[in-house]
C-alpha cells in the first residue's frame, strides 16, 4: 500500500501549497494537487486514487457535486470534504448522499488531518481488498462449474489460491485498528475482528450470532433498522455508543457499512467501527471555547460603551461637536462588536442544544405591531411604504416569546434595509387553522435563485450580486429559533421583483378565529 495516491483539490493556490509542503515532510510522494474540480476529473479518469480531499466552496462546482463525480469512478474510495464551520450541516448531508469517510472543519489539526489521511488510505485499501477477494470467490465458483471434468485438480489449484488470498484478507482484518463486522441484513453478527473484539469487550465466540443491537445503541435508531431501509451499497451511522462490560466505560462511535456483493440478492453488510472518543472531546473544547471566550467579552464591552454614554450625556464636562463625532462612533462600533458577541452566544446555545425555550401564551399581531413601530422611523426616512396586514389582531400563540420577537426584528430589518427609497415592506399573519404564517415581503433588487439555498447558512453574507456587512448570523439564527419550534423558514424570491421571507408555527395558535374548522 505504501503512502498511496493522494488527490487534493481546492480553488485556493495556498491552500493546495500548504497540502503540498505538508504531505512531502509527512513522506506521502504520490500527491496530485489541482486548483479546479474539472481538471481533476479529468486526472482521476485515468488515474486511480486512493484518497480524495477537496475543499466545500469551489466556483466552478461545489465540493459535493465534485465528491458525487468522485464516488461514479471510484466507488471504494475513501473521500475527505474540507468545511468551515458554518458548512457542518452541508457536510453531514454529504455524509449519507456519497458517503463521506470524513469532513474536516478549517482550521485543522495537521496532526488530525495526516492521522485521517492515512486511516482513509488504510480504509480505501481496505474495502478494495475485501471487494476484490469477495470477486474472486466469485470468479472461482465459476471456474469451478466451467472446469468441472478437472474438478479434482481445480479445487487444488484454487483451494490453494483461496487459501492465500484469505491469509491476506485475515492479516487485514486481524490487523486493522478498526473494529470491523460483518452482520446479515437483520443486524445479526457473523464475523469480528480482535479490534470490534475489544471495543465490545466480548470475545468473538460472545458476539456470532447476537445482534449488533445488543451492543451498539442510539437514542434515535437501531442498527438493524438502518440496515433495512438501506437501498444503497453504502452506510454511514453516527451518534452511536457502545458499554462495555469490562470497563463499564460508554464508547462514542462512527460506523461506516457497505454491502457485499450487492448484486446476490442477499444483503450482507462489512462495518467498520470507529472510537471518536478524542474528536467528541476535541468538539466539546471547541465549542466550550467558543462559548467562554464570547461570554467573558461582554463586561467589558458593556462597561465601555457605558463609558462612552457617560462621556456624551455630559456627565464628565461639556464636549465639542469633534470629540461627540468621535465618540458616537467608538459607542456604535462597541454596540455592534456587542450584538455580534450575543449573537455567538445565542448560535452556540442552539447548536449545542443548550437553550430552553421558555413558550408562553401572547398576541402575535401586538407583538408585531410593537416592532413596526419601532422599525417604522427607519421605514420613513427611507420613504418605504412600511404596513402591516393581520385580518385576525387578536390571535395567539403558544411560543417563546422573545426568540419569536428576535426573529420578527431580524425579518423585518433585513427588508427595510434591503428595499430601496420609495419602496414597500409588507408585514402578513394569518392562520390556517392551528398553524400560524407569518411573511414579509418586499420589493427590492430580489436574490438570485442559485443562492437562495445559502440564505439560512451559517455567515452567509448577502448573495453573489451584493455583499452585507452584517454577521451573517441573523437568517441562520433565526431558522435555528423557528425550527426549534417544530416550524419551518423559507425565501421566495425574484430577481428585481422583490422577497418574501416566510415561516410556519404548526399548531401553535391557541384561539380559533370564528368560523374556522380545526
Amino acid at each position: 500500500m505504501e503512502t498511496g495516491k493522494i488527490v487534493v483539490v481546492d480553488d485556493e493556490k495556498i491552500v493546495t501549497s500548504a497540502f503540498s509542503t505538508l504531505l512531502k515532510v509527512e513522506g506521502f510522494c504520490d500527491a496530485h494537487f489541482f486548483n479546479s474540480p474539472r481538471e481533476a476529473l479529468n486526472f482521476l479518469k485515468d488515474n486511480t486514487p486512493d484518497l480524495v480531499i477537496s475543499d466545500f466552496l469551489m466556483p466552478e462546482m461545489n465540493g459535493l457535486e465534485f465528491l458525487s463525480e468522485v464516488k461514479k469512478l471510484y466507488p471504494e474510495v475513501s473521500k475527505i470534504l474540507l468545511t468551515g464551520y458554518a458548512d457542518k450541516e452541508n457536510a453531514i448531508r454529504a455524509i449519507n448522499e456519497i458517503g463521506l469517510y470524513r469532513y474536516i472543519e478549517k482550521p485543522w489539526s495537521n496532526d488530525d488531518l495526516i492521522i485521517n489521511i492515512k486511516n482513509g488510505i488504510e480504509r480505501s485499501y481496505l474495502l478494495s481488498q475485501l471487494r476484490q477477494k469477495i470477486s474472486e470467490l466469485e470468479a472461482a465458483k465459476k471456474e469451478l462449474e466451467k472446469y468441472s471434468k478437472n474438478l479434482e485438480q481445480l479445487v487444488e489449484e484454487r483451494t490453494a489460491d483461496l487459501k492465500q488470498s484469505n491469509a491476506k484478507l485475515e492479516g487485514i482484518v486481524t490487523y486493522c485498528a478498526d473494529g470491523i463486522v460483518i452482520l446479515n441484513e437483520d443486524g445479526i453478527i457473523e464475523q469480528v475482528n480482535p479490534a470490534c473484539e475489544s471495543l465490545i469487550g466480548l470475545v468473538g465466540s460472545k458476539l456470532v450470532n447476537a445482534s449488533i443491537d445488543d451492543y451498539l445503541f442510539s437514542e434515535k435508531t437501531f442498527i438493524s433498522k438502518e440496515l433495512h431501509k438501506s437501498e444503497g451499497n453504502e452506510l454511514f451511522l453516527r451518534d452511536f455508543h457502545i458499554k462495555n462490560p469490562l470497563s463499564n466505560a460508554i464508547v462514542p462511535v462512527e460506523i461506516s457499512f457497505a454491502r457485499i456483493n450487492p448484486d446476490d440478492g442477499f444483503k450482507r453488510f462489512v462495518g467498520v467501527i470507529r472510537d471518536v472518543t478524542e474528536q467528541k472531546k476535541a468538539d466539546r473544547l471547541r465549542d466550550d471555547f467558543i462559548a467562554t471566550l464570547t461570554h467573558d467579552l461582554r463586561t467589558p464591552l458593556l462597561a465601555a460603551i457605558q463609558t462612552l454614554k457617560f462621556f456624551l450625556d455630559g456627565a464628565l464636562g461639556e464636549l465639542d461637536d469633534k470629540q461627540k463625532l468621535l465618540l458616537s462612533t467608538m459607542q456604535k462600533s462597541n454596540e455592534d462588536l456587542l450584538g455580534l458577541v450575543n449573537a455567538l452566544l445565542e448560535v452556540y446555545k442552539y447548536d449545542a442544544e443548550k437553550l430552553v425555550l421558555n413558550k408562553t401564551d401572547f398576541n402575535i399581531y401586538e407583538l408585531s405591531k410593537q416592532i413596526f413601530d419601532e422599525l417604522k422611523p427607519l421605514a420613513d426616512s427611507k420613504n418605504i411604504d412600511f404596513t402591516i396586514d393581520c385580518a385576525n389582531k387578536d390571535l395567539q400563540i403558544n411560543a417563546d416569546r422573545s426568540e419569536i420577537r428576535r426573529v420578527i426584528c431580524n425579518l423585518c430589518g433585513n427588508a427595510i434595509n434591503y428595499t430601496q427609497e420609495g419602496g414597500k415592506v409588507i408585514i402578513t399573519i394569518k392562520n390556517e387553522s392551528k398553524d400560524l404564517i407569518f411573511s414579509v415581503s418586499d420589493n427590492g433588487c430580489g436574490i438570485p435563485q442559485e443562492d437562495i439555498p445559502n440564505m439560512f447558512q451559517r455567515f452567509s453574507q448577502g448573495t453573489s450580486k451584493k455583499r452585507s456587512a452584517g454577521t451573517g448570523l441573523g437568517l441562520y439564527l433565526s431558522r435555528q429559533i423557528i425550527e426549534s419550534h417544530g416550524g419551518k423558514i423559507w425565501l421566495e424570491s425574484v430577481l428585481n421583483k422583490g422577497s418574501e421571507f416566510s415561516f410556519i408555527l404548526t399548531d401553535t395558535v391557541v384561539n380559533i378565529p370564528t368560523g374556522v374548522q380545526v
